[in-house]
């Protein structure tokens, strides 16, 4: 609908704009992709430039011939949503053969948590450290902040959209029979969120547990996992070799509120889950994410963008020397001029040392660019 409204403001011709909604029963009788290129080449009248937007584009069977037809045909530009469930990011390069820019949707970040706190909460956000303190807690799923719900009712709704996703998006889609062991995995996955493990760890922490699962479908189901969104795989990058690494793995979830939905709130988890909201930020922002090995210390993230570089290490507060040694002390070892973090919950201190910027994750979370 934003798009729309500033096609609109830019000077196109509303007649100009062609919009179906599948998910509407008005376009019930839209089944496959002749119906669809036939409803769509019906409105297309001459060779002006027509915007052509579908959601929900997987209820229509064989779509993906329909749009590649309409971009030999015609002259216009397509946009297209849908769920995770028909429209992974793997087909959409098998359907339409590199010729599209995908635009992933993530969870609110804490800027547009903000602006839904301004626009449906009664109280003006005052503080923004304490404002962050709520969206550590409560996540950042659109829903739950367009109205007013208690953190346990909110959790509630995070795990009815969790259990959809895993019935329609995992276990539907990827045909996975033991259902029990799958949401094994997942818990095991959720308890080591920003600690690396491979799948030999997983399958070792089983055998503990005297159940055996082997190797390859555990990569099955974290890959399945991963396509839903539920949680991403950060790869770890040898800084000095210059070259990413094939094991042992980071992996965080979608959002942080999906880990209280599904064994609670837990402090001993805060740092893997601020972690995971730093990581998620620079996803957002169009970085590529991995973690970094140096000797044998290591960077949280390093994210990389065009010619860009950031290095950013995450820890809950610097109460103890120790923490400011392991968190300094790899950032103070690369040897080139890139941006480096380091982001905590500190309030009473913001002090730079040696070019590496301390902040509180709420102003980092606020940067306009980093």
């Amino acid at each position: 609908m934003q798009t729309i409204e500033a096609l609109k403001q830019k000077g196109v011709n509303e007649k100009n704009i062609i919009y179906i909604n599948f998910e509407s029963f008005r376009y019930a009788e839209i089944t496959n992709a002749k119906q669809l290129y036939e409803k769509i080449a019906s409105k297309i009248v001459n060779n002006d430039r027509y915007y052509i937007l579908l959601d929900e584009i997987q209820e229509v069977d064989k779509w993906e011939k329909a749009i590649n037809s309409f971009r030999i045909d015609f002259n216009a530009d397509i946009y297209i949503t849908g769920s995770n469930s028909h429209l992974l990011s793997s087909e959409l390069a098998t359907y339409l053969s590199g010729r599209y820019i995908q635009i992933p949707v993530y969870t609110l970040s804490f800027s547009e948590f903000l602006d839904f706190r301004k626009e449906y909460s009664n109280n003006k956000v005052k503080d923004v450290y304490e404002e962050f303190e709520n969206y550590l807690r409560l996540g950042g799923f659109p829903s739950i902040h367009a109205g007013s719900y208690t953190n346990g009712q909110a959790y509630k709704i995070v795990y009815d959209i969790y259990s959809s996703v895993i019935l329609r998006d995992v276990i539907q889609r990827f045909k996975i029979r033991d259902i029990e062991l799958l949401e094994r995995v997942v818990r095991y996955v959720f308890d080591n969120i920003g600690n690396k493990f491979s799948a030999k760890n997983v399958a070792d922490y089983f055998k503990s547990q005297n159940r055996k699962l082997d190797l390859k479908t555990i990569y099955n189901y974290l890959n399945a996992l991963e396509s839903a969104y539920i949680i991403y795989r950060i790869q770890r990058y040898n800084i000095k070799g210059k070259e990413i690494l094939k094991t042992n793995e980071k992996y965080f979830l979608g959002d942080q509120s999906l880990l209280y939905a599904l064994t609670g709130f837990r402090d001993r988890q805060i740092a893997g889950v601020l972690e995971n909201i730093v990581m998620l930020e620079l996803k957002r922002r169009g970085y590529d994410v991995y973690v970094g090995k140096l000797d044998d210390l290591e960077v949280d993230f390093i994210a990389e963008k065009q010619n860009k570089k950031r290095y950013i290490q995450v820890a809950y507060k610097m109460t103890e020397k120790s923490t400011m040694d392991r968190e300094y002390r790899p950032l103070l070892k690369i040897n080139d001029n890139f941006p480096k973090y380091v982001i905590t919950m500190d309030r009473l201190w913001n002090d730079n040392m040696d070019g590496i910027e301390h902040k509180h994750i709420a102003d980092f979370l606020l940067l306009k660019e980093f």
